[in-house]
């Protein structure tokens, strides 16, 4: 089961709680475990970037993919 950031709007407490994909599909909340409060709201995270440790300058600038990218680009 994926486990979700929450945030109270009531008493601004941050929170983890797992939740089925089910769940979710289906709109269900979380109350906030510190004062009860129904008015919460998930937390969006940043995500996550990969980058390849290949450099192509000194100034550390990654390799631009495209039709003059060069050979060893993107696969």
């Amino acid at each position: 089961m994926p486990i979700y950031d929450y945030r109270c709007g009531q008493c601004e407490t941050t929170f983890e709680i797992r939740l089925s994909f089910h769940e979710k599909e289906q709109g269900q909340k979380p109350d906030c475990p510190s004062c009860s409060s129904s008015d919460t709201q998930q937390l969006i995270s940043g995500g996550m970037f990969i980058r390849s440790a290949q450099r192509s300058d000194d100034r550390g600038s990654f390799p631009v993919c495209g039709p003059n990218a060069g050979r060893g680009c993107c696969g």
